[in-house]
Protein backbone atom coordinates (compact mmCIF):
# COMPACT_ATOMS: atom_id res chain seq x y z
CA UNK A 1 0.00 0.00 0.00
CA UNK A 2 1.37 3.67 -0.95
CA UNK A 3 1.19 5.43 2.22
CA UNK A 4 4.35 6.91 3.13
CA UNK A 5 3.89 10.92 3.16
CA UNK A 6 0.32 10.66 2.92
CA UNK A 7 -1.75 12.40 5.46
CA UNK A 8 -2.44 10.24 9.08
CA UNK A 9 -5.46 11.09 11.06
CA UNK A 10 -6.13 13.53 14.08
CA UNK A 11 -7.91 10.52 15.65
CA UNK A 12 -5.40 8.98 16.83
CA UNK A 13 -4.77 8.27 20.58
CA UNK A 14 -1.46 6.88 22.32
CA UNK A 15 -1.59 4.84 25.30
CA UNK A 16 1.04 2.95 25.25
CA UNK A 17 2.88 1.79 28.54
CA UNK A 18 -0.24 3.09 30.30
CA UNK A 19 -1.85 -0.32 30.51
CA UNK A 20 -4.55 -1.19 32.57
CA UNK A 21 -5.95 -4.16 35.09
CA UNK A 22 -7.21 -6.49 32.31
CA UNK A 23 -10.17 -9.11 31.69
CA UNK A 24 -10.93 -10.84 28.78
CA UNK A 25 -12.90 -9.79 25.93
CA UNK A 26 -13.37 -11.17 22.12
CA UNK A 27 -11.57 -8.78 18.90
CA UNK A 28 -11.26 -9.27 15.56
CA UNK A 29 -11.31 -13.57 15.59
CA UNK A 30 -12.58 -13.90 18.78
CA UNK A 31 -8.97 -14.60 19.11
CA UNK A 32 -8.83 -14.07 22.96
CA UNK A 33 -10.13 -17.01 24.39
CA UNK A 34 -8.45 -18.98 22.09
CA UNK A 35 -4.75 -17.84 23.12
CA UNK A 36 -5.69 -18.23 26.38
CA UNK A 37 -5.95 -22.06 25.81
CA UNK A 38 -3.30 -22.61 23.77
CA UNK A 39 -0.95 -21.02 26.71
CA UNK A 40 -2.79 -22.66 29.31
CA UNK A 41 -1.77 -25.96 27.30
CA UNK A 42 1.39 -24.97 26.84
CA UNK A 43 1.62 -24.99 30.47
CA UNK A 44 1.63 -21.34 31.12
CA UNK A 45 -0.60 -19.58 33.62
CA UNK A 46 -3.10 -17.61 32.48
CA UNK A 47 -3.16 -15.16 35.21
CA UNK A 48 -0.08 -14.04 33.25
CA UNK A 49 -2.93 -12.94 30.61
CA UNK A 50 -5.50 -12.13 33.04
CA UNK A 51 -3.85 -10.10 35.64
CA UNK A 52 -2.32 -6.73 36.22
CA UNK A 53 -0.59 -4.55 34.50
CA UNK A 54 3.54 -5.40 33.58
CA UNK A 55 5.96 -3.30 35.71
CA UNK A 56 8.06 -3.27 32.61
CA UNK A 57 8.28 0.51 30.74
CA UNK A 58 6.86 0.70 26.89
CA UNK A 59 9.90 1.88 24.86
CA UNK A 60 8.73 2.47 20.87
CA UNK A 61 10.38 0.24 18.32
CA UNK A 62 11.68 1.88 14.93
CA UNK A 63 8.87 -0.66 13.20
CA UNK A 64 6.20 0.20 15.89
CA UNK A 65 7.00 4.06 15.21
CA UNK A 66 6.30 3.15 11.24
CA UNK A 67 3.42 0.68 12.12
CA UNK A 68 1.61 3.40 13.99
CA UNK A 69 2.19 6.36 11.86
CA UNK A 70 0.84 3.47 9.19
CA UNK A 71 -2.26 2.53 11.16
CA UNK A 72 -3.36 6.19 11.21
CA UNK A 73 -2.95 6.97 7.68
CA UNK A 74 -5.01 3.96 7.02
CA UNK A 75 -7.43 5.57 9.37
CA UNK A 76 -7.62 8.99 7.50
CA UNK A 77 -8.24 6.92 4.46
CA UNK A 78 -11.23 5.46 6.03
CA UNK A 79 -12.71 8.55 7.01
CA UNK A 80 -12.46 9.88 3.85
CA UNK A 81 -13.88 6.78 2.22
CA UNK A 82 -16.92 6.90 4.94
CA UNK A 83 -17.37 10.25 4.87
CA UNK A 84 -18.33 10.10 1.28
CA UNK A 85 -20.25 7.03 1.22
CA UNK A 86 -22.87 8.53 3.96
CA UNK A 87 -22.95 11.77 2.36
CA UNK A 88 -24.14 9.75 -0.75
CA UNK A 89 -26.53 8.11 1.86
CA UNK A 90 -27.46 11.90 2.87
CA UNK A 91 -26.22 11.14 6.34
CA UNK A 92 -23.23 12.20 8.27
CA UNK A 93 -20.20 10.56 8.87
CA UNK A 94 -19.01 10.60 13.07
CA UNK A 95 -15.05 9.63 13.06
CA UNK A 96 -13.70 7.27 15.21
CA UNK A 97 -10.68 7.50 17.79
CA UNK A 98 -8.18 4.69 17.24
CA UNK A 99 -6.28 3.78 20.39
CA UNK A 100 -2.82 2.60 20.32
CA UNK A 101 -2.24 0.86 23.28
CA UNK A 102 0.62 -2.18 24.89
CA UNK A 103 -0.13 -5.16 26.90
CA UNK A 104 -4.01 -3.78 28.48
CA UNK A 105 -6.31 -1.08 27.96
CA UNK A 106 -9.64 0.34 29.33
CA UNK A 107 -11.90 0.87 27.57
CA UNK A 108 -15.94 1.59 28.02
CA UNK A 109 -16.44 -1.97 27.19
CA UNK A 110 -14.25 -3.20 29.77
CA UNK A 111 -10.37 -4.14 30.35
CA UNK A 112 -8.63 -5.87 27.55
CA UNK A 113 -5.07 -7.75 27.68
CA UNK A 114 -3.30 -7.87 24.02
CA UNK A 115 -4.63 -11.22 23.38
CA UNK A 116 -8.04 -10.39 22.38
CA UNK A 117 -6.81 -9.02 19.06
CA UNK A 118 -7.84 -5.54 17.92
CA UNK A 119 -11.46 -4.58 18.77
CA UNK A 120 -13.71 -2.08 18.53
CA UNK A 121 -16.21 -0.70 21.57
CA UNK A 122 -19.58 0.76 20.37
CA UNK A 123 -20.11 2.34 24.04
CA UNK A 124 -17.42 5.06 23.34
CA UNK A 125 -16.48 4.91 19.62
CA UNK A 126 -13.31 3.77 19.27
CA UNK A 127 -11.10 1.19 18.40
CA UNK A 128 -8.28 -0.35 20.10
CA UNK A 129 -5.21 -1.75 18.59
CA UNK A 130 -1.98 -3.19 20.16
CA UNK A 131 0.78 -2.95 16.84
CA UNK A 132 1.78 -6.36 18.29
CA UNK A 133 -0.79 -7.94 16.72
CA UNK A 134 0.91 -7.26 13.28
CA UNK A 135 3.35 -9.60 13.76
CA UNK A 136 0.85 -12.33 14.95
CA UNK A 137 -0.68 -11.52 11.61
CA UNK A 138 2.56 -12.51 10.08
CA UNK A 139 4.20 -15.25 12.50
CA UNK A 140 1.01 -17.32 14.07
CA UNK A 141 -2.14 -16.08 11.19
CA UNK A 142 0.65 -16.74 8.16
CA UNK A 143 -1.06 -13.57 6.72
CA UNK A 144 1.97 -10.91 5.82
CA UNK A 145 1.99 -7.75 4.84
CA UNK A 146 0.83 -3.63 5.47
CA UNK A 147 -2.41 -4.62 3.94
CA UNK A 148 -3.55 -7.76 6.28
CA UNK A 149 -2.96 -4.84 8.69
CA UNK A 150 -5.06 -2.74 6.98
CA UNK A 151 -7.69 -4.88 6.69
CA UNK A 152 -7.68 -5.10 10.24
CA UNK A 153 -8.30 -1.55 10.98
CA UNK A 154 -11.11 -1.22 8.03
CA UNK A 155 -12.55 -4.17 9.76
CA UNK A 156 -12.88 -2.15 13.28
CA UNK A 157 -14.07 1.17 11.46
CA UNK A 158 -16.87 -1.45 9.93
CA UNK A 159 -17.95 -1.85 13.08
CA UNK A 160 -17.78 1.92 13.96
CA UNK A 161 -20.58 1.92 10.57
CA UNK A 162 -22.40 -0.50 11.96
CA UNK A 163 -22.94 1.10 14.81
CA UNK A 164 -23.59 4.62 13.19
CA UNK A 165 -26.66 2.70 10.97
CA UNK A 166 -28.15 1.04 14.33
CA UNK A 167 -27.20 -2.16 13.38
CA UNK A 168 -25.24 -3.48 16.08
CA UNK A 169 -27.75 -1.85 18.37
CA UNK A 170 -29.97 -3.94 17.12
CA UNK A 171 -28.05 -7.11 17.58
CA UNK A 172 -26.70 -6.72 20.80
CA UNK A 173 -30.50 -6.26 22.20
CA UNK A 174 -31.39 -9.96 20.90
CA UNK A 175 -28.49 -11.51 23.49
CA UNK A 176 -31.05 -11.78 26.34
CA UNK A 177 -34.35 -13.23 24.20
CA UNK A 178 -32.24 -16.02 22.65
CA UNK A 179 -30.33 -19.23 23.27
CA UNK A 180 -26.62 -18.81 22.51
CA UNK A 181 -26.37 -20.81 19.79
CA UNK A 182 -28.88 -18.29 17.75
CA UNK A 183 -27.29 -15.47 19.10
CA UNK A 184 -23.95 -16.56 17.55
CA UNK A 185 -25.73 -16.83 14.38
CA UNK A 186 -26.60 -12.90 14.47
CA UNK A 187 -23.37 -12.45 15.68
CA UNK A 188 -21.67 -14.01 12.64
CA UNK A 189 -23.52 -12.17 10.39
CA UNK A 190 -22.77 -8.79 11.66
CA UNK A 191 -18.75 -9.82 11.73
CA UNK A 192 -19.33 -10.47 8.30
CA UNK A 193 -21.35 -7.13 7.59
CA UNK A 194 -17.57 -5.54 9.20
CA UNK A 195 -15.94 -7.78 6.82
CA UNK A 196 -17.37 -6.39 3.65
CA UNK A 197 -17.66 -2.67 4.97
CA UNK A 198 -13.44 -3.62 5.12
CA UNK A 199 -14.25 -4.44 1.44
CA UNK A 200 -15.74 -1.19 0.89
CA UNK A 201 -13.08 0.75 1.69
CA UNK A 202 -10.75 -1.81 -0.27
CA UNK A 203 -12.73 -0.83 -3.33
CA UNK A 204 -12.51 3.03 -2.67
CA UNK A 205 -8.88 2.91 -1.34
CA UNK A 206 -8.47 1.24 -5.52
CA UNK A 207 -10.15 4.01 -6.90
CA UNK A 208 -7.44 6.49 -4.53
CA UNK A 209 -4.49 4.85 -6.52
CA UNK A 210 -3.12 3.75 -3.55
CA UNK A 211 -3.42 0.02 -3.67
CA UNK A 212 -0.19 -1.75 -4.92
CA UNK A 213 0.00 -5.56 -6.32
CA UNK A 214 -0.37 -8.07 -3.97
CA UNK A 215 -2.28 -5.83 -1.69
CA UNK A 216 -5.85 -7.33 -2.48
CA UNK A 217 -4.06 -10.98 -1.55
CA UNK A 218 -2.98 -9.81 1.22
CA UNK A 219 -6.22 -8.88 2.90
CA UNK A 220 -8.01 -12.09 1.60
CA UNK A 221 -5.37 -13.84 3.26
CA UNK A 222 -5.93 -11.96 6.19
CA UNK A 223 -9.78 -12.28 6.18
CA UNK A 224 -9.35 -16.07 5.84
CA UNK A 225 -6.71 -16.70 8.41
CA UNK A 226 -9.08 -15.24 11.22
CA UNK A 227 -12.16 -17.54 10.18
CA UNK A 228 -13.64 -19.35 13.54
CA UNK A 229 -12.92 -22.98 11.87
CA UNK A 230 -9.70 -21.79 11.00
CA UNK A 231 -8.80 -20.81 14.50
CA UNK A 232 -10.50 -23.47 16.55
CA UNK A 233 -8.32 -25.82 14.07
CA UNK A 234 -5.11 -24.57 14.84
CA UNK A 235 -6.36 -24.20 18.64
CA UNK A 236 -7.91 -27.55 19.43
CA UNK A 237 -7.40 -29.75 15.72
CA UNK A 238 -11.32 -29.73 15.52
CA UNK A 239 -13.83 -26.98 14.69
CA UNK A 240 -17.29 -26.44 16.28
CA UNK A 241 -19.93 -24.58 14.18
CA UNK A 242 -22.17 -23.69 16.92
CA UNK A 243 -19.75 -21.91 18.82
CA UNK A 244 -18.76 -19.54 15.64
CA UNK A 245 -19.16 -15.96 16.24
CA UNK A 246 -17.39 -14.64 13.68
CA UNK A 247 -17.91 -16.67 10.53
CA UNK A 248 -15.56 -19.26 8.84
CA UNK A 249 -12.46 -18.36 6.67
CA UNK A 250 -14.61 -18.67 3.27
CA UNK A 251 -17.12 -16.64 4.88
CA UNK A 252 -14.82 -14.06 6.03
CA UNK A 253 -12.87 -13.87 2.69
CA UNK A 254 -15.86 -14.03 0.23
CA UNK A 255 -17.87 -11.16 1.76
CA UNK A 256 -14.38 -8.87 2.01
CA UNK A 257 -14.69 -9.53 -1.62
CA UNK A 258 -17.94 -8.41 -2.12
CA UNK A 259 -17.71 -5.39 -0.70
CA UNK A 260 -14.48 -5.05 -2.75
CA UNK A 261 -16.41 -5.84 -6.04
CA UNK A 262 -19.49 -3.22 -5.09
CA UNK A 263 -17.97 -0.30 -3.00
CA UNK A 264 -21.05 0.38 -1.45
CA UNK A 265 -23.54 -0.02 1.66
CA UNK A 266 -26.68 -1.34 0.03
CA UNK A 267 -25.47 -4.99 -1.22
CA UNK A 268 -23.97 -5.52 2.73
CA UNK A 269 -27.25 -7.00 3.88
CA UNK A 270 -25.58 -10.33 5.52
CA UNK A 271 -28.60 -10.75 8.16
CA UNK A 272 -31.03 -11.25 4.80
CA UNK A 273 -28.48 -13.14 2.58
CA UNK A 274 -29.90 -16.51 1.38
CA UNK A 275 -26.64 -17.66 0.52
CA UNK A 276 -24.46 -17.36 3.78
Amino acid sequence: MKWQGRRGSSNVEDRRGMGGKAILGGGIGGVGLIFVLIFTLLGGDPSQLLGTDSSEPYVEKEQDQELAQFVSVVLADTEDVWTEVFEEEGMVYEEPVLVLFSGSVDSACGTATSAVGPFYCPGDQRLYIDLSFYKELQNQFQAPGDFAMAYVVAHEVGHHVQTLLGTSQKVHAMRNRLSEEEYNEYSVKLELQADYYAGVWAHHAQGMNVLEEGDLEEALTAASAVGDDTIQKRAQGYAVPDSFTHGTSEQRKNWFYRGFQSGNLKNGDTFNAKDL
